[in-house]
């Protein structure tokens, strides 16, 4: 008789619930036992160690894969979630079986140990039946669906209850993002201002607001966000920092002149020091009524100049596409109000950029389709799986909340901003369509838009130091499975995954760049870098700071309540004060940004995997190096930003997440 010892870890969360019959089936190359219930009078709780024996007549030969199965014995919950397993062969040989499932009474759950395949490399039949029905399983539950022409798919559901346990919020989690936003009204004292419909009076009269309220970064831009200084920073280190780009050659419809910038435009060009940020995707866009009020929107043209004092300034700003005597450029010589209401209506648009595009599209959608493609194409014994799902698992949860508060018609941003609901999906659909492979790669990106010279960038300095310590640890695990090219071309899971990628989140576009297959080792490490980059350390940077940025409304308008000024000299302060969001619209836009930059209960930092995946010793130090290296980059960024008045801390690895967790 041979004994199998059976060591189950249970899930270690509040709501992993408890049970006391589970049956386990040991599968062998050359025989199998038959369910076993292990031990029914032991009861799994959370965060236990649970040990059990197994017993065979005959020699399982190798053991390839256990099956375990509930009989509906709850106490807590309808499931009960499983970490993992070791078994101990009797000649004393250790096999770990990842779990990190839900276990029901509806499904039985065939693992197979922590050892990560190629699948040309899979020499049993068994185990490739089993990655097949992985697979197989996994793509009726996880099925591509086209909620609006032109965007990219997402997950065919219509609730958060439709997706599988393991990848939503743990109860914790939910019910902590449920009552959030009445704990933030609480917190901030905002009981008062919640219903409140009328108008501002004046500027003054929002820091009332915030008399509850301070933090270094948000007091800051409180005192500064009028000053044209702080206005450029904003769009190197603040929370869009990729919009502006150099500027070589004036656009047509933007005719500045040397003389109202009282600059040599052509030699400021040359020496690279002219920069522009275009806001073209707004032109076209009719502005919506907001608590029966007529809202409105631009689509500006800013120039700036960075100067020989280190400083990024604006000089120049258009706020319609089309120029004429109607649509003035605005300039810092300008009358005080005149200017800033020019600079309001750039941050306004900047809100609208930032939110559809670089927040949702560029990070939420895209990362949803990185998820999916991944659960569809790469079973769990795959190693991009076991790299890759750390970094996705959450992404679909908090989409499906995000589809429903900004691409619907009864949504917040439609109700709270100038964009009807068909201006936001005209304005995401051209997004899209101006989505480039390069655009997601940090490096590309920077030399595209010409930014890789000028001066406190900190975004673009943080970003590609964090860019190449992920590279090197993709690089790491990758090389260890595929030893070159031809493993990259042989391995159809991973052609698959692309493909649909390419298919599904690009809508087959090939001007986007986005490869549709992969045939060389070097390519698969920058994708993969790319897709873990995107979930983790770009959605941190324009994420993160949303409340500490845009909590003071002034410096991020979400809608603006003026038409653009047709003609210079008629602004006045009571026009800017005029211009803003009500005081409803205002209290629950901020309301949102406290929300999207408040951290999660069960956040993992970026570099931090809970999930044993890895059986192989080459992987799992990776994953010890890569922890290494952001802490060093870490103690790098914070002893830089001991020398600012304003740190930027959002690239900071202690900063960021391993994934898209709110």
């Amino acid at each position: 008789m041979e004994k199998y010892k059976i060591e189950v870890f249970t899930g270690d969360y509040e709501d992993s619930g408890t049970l006391n019959y589970i049956s386990i089936r040991l599968i062998g190359t050359k025989s199998s036992t038959e369910p076993q219930i292990m031990n029914k009078l032991s009861v799994f709780k959370m965060g236990e160690k649970n040990e059990f024996t197994v017993e065979c007549r005959t020699s399982l030969g190798t053991l390839l894969l256990v099956e375990l199965e509930s009989n509906i014995r709850y106490f807590n919950g309808d499931n009960w979630f499983c970490s993992k397993l070791i078994v101990t062969t009797p000649e004393g040989t250790q096999h770990h079986f990842p779990c990190y499932q839900w276990l029901d009474s509806k499904h039985k759950i065939l693992l197979r140990d922590a050892v990560a395949l190629l699948r040309n490399k899979e020499a049993k039949g068994n185990l490739l039946d089993q990655r097949q029905q992985n697979l197989e399983e996994r793509c009726k539950v996880f099925r591509w669906r086209e909620f609006l022409p032109g965007l990219p798919n997402g997950i065919d559901v219509s609730s958060v209850s439709q997706l599988p346990p393991e990848i939503q919020f743990s109860l914790t989690k939910s019910l902590n993002f449920d009552i959030t936003g009445n704990k933030i009204v609480k917190e901030l004292k905002w009981e008062t201002w919640f219903h409140h419909s009328d108008v501002w009076n004046n500027l003054e009269e929002l820091h009332q607001l915030f008399k509850h309220y301070h933090s270094k970064t948000f007091d800051y831009v409180k005192d500064h966000w009028d000053s044209d200084e702080f206005f450029g920073y904003q769009l190197l280190n603040g929370l869009n920092p990729m919009m502006i780009q150099r500027c070589s050659e004036l656009p047509p419809n933007f005719p500045v002149t040397d003389d109202m910038v009282k600059l040599s435009l052509k030699k400021e060009m040359k020496n690279g020091n002219i920069f522009l940020c275009d806001y073209k995707r707004l032109k076209g866009l009719v502005g919506n009524v907001v608590n029966n009020r007529q809202q409105y929107v631009a689509a500006p043209l800013c120039l700036l100049f960075s100067t020989p004092e280190k400083k990024l300034i604006p000089i120049a700003i258009q706020l319609l596409q089309d120029p004429g005597e109607s649509n003035p450029i605005f300039l810092p010589t300008d009358s005080k109000w005149d200017w800033l209401l020019a600079k309001t209506f750039v941050r306004n648009a900047d809100f609208y950029e930032h939110e559809l595009n670089f927040h949702l599209l560029r990070t939420h959608l895209l990362g949803e389709v990185f998820t999916i493609a991944t659960l569809r194409n790469l079973p769990s014994a795959h190693p991009l799986f076991k790299l890759l799902i750390p970094h996705t698992r959450y992404n679909l949860h908090i989409n499906i909340i995000a589809r429903t508060n900004l691409i619907s018609p009864d949504g917040a941003f439609v109700r709270y901003t100038a964009i009807g609901f068909g201006g936001v999906i005209k304005f995401i659909r051209n997004a899209t369509a101006s989505l480039t492979y390069s655009s997601l790669c940090l490096p590309d990106n920077i030399m595209e838009r010409g930014v890789d010279k000028i001066p406190n960038y900190y975004y673009r300095d943080d970003g590609l130091d964090l860019w190449n310590v992920i590279t090197k640890f993709v690089q790491r695990v990758i090389v260890h499975y595929y030893l070159n090219d031809a493993d990259v071309e042989r391995d159809s899971e991973l052609q698959n995954w692309i493909k649909e990628i390419f298919q599904y989140g690009f809508m087959g576009n090939v001007s986007t760049g986005i490869p549709q297959s992969l045939n060389k080792v070097d390519e698969l490490v920058k994708f993969v870098t790319m897709v873990i980059f995107t979930v983790s350390a770009q959605h941190a940077a324009v994420n993160n700071g949303q409340f500490e940025f845009g909590g003071w409304m002034p410096n991020f308008p979400s809608t603006i309540r003026q038409p653009p000024p047709t003609r210079k000299g008629a602004t006045t302060e009571q026009t800017v004060v005029d211009a803003m969001p009500d005081v409803n619209t205002t209290v629950n836009a901020l309301i949102i940004l406290r929300l999207l930059s408040t951290k999660s209960s069960d956040n993992y930092p970026l570099g931090y995997y809970p999930e044993e995946l890895f059986d192989d010793s080459g992987p799992r130090q990776a994953f010890t190096d890569f922890k290494t290296d952001l802490g060093h980059l870490t103690a790098k960024i914070e002893k830089k930003n001991q020398n600012w008045k304003l740190p930027y801390t959002y690239l900071s690895p202690k900063n960021v997440d391993n994934s898209i967790a709110i």
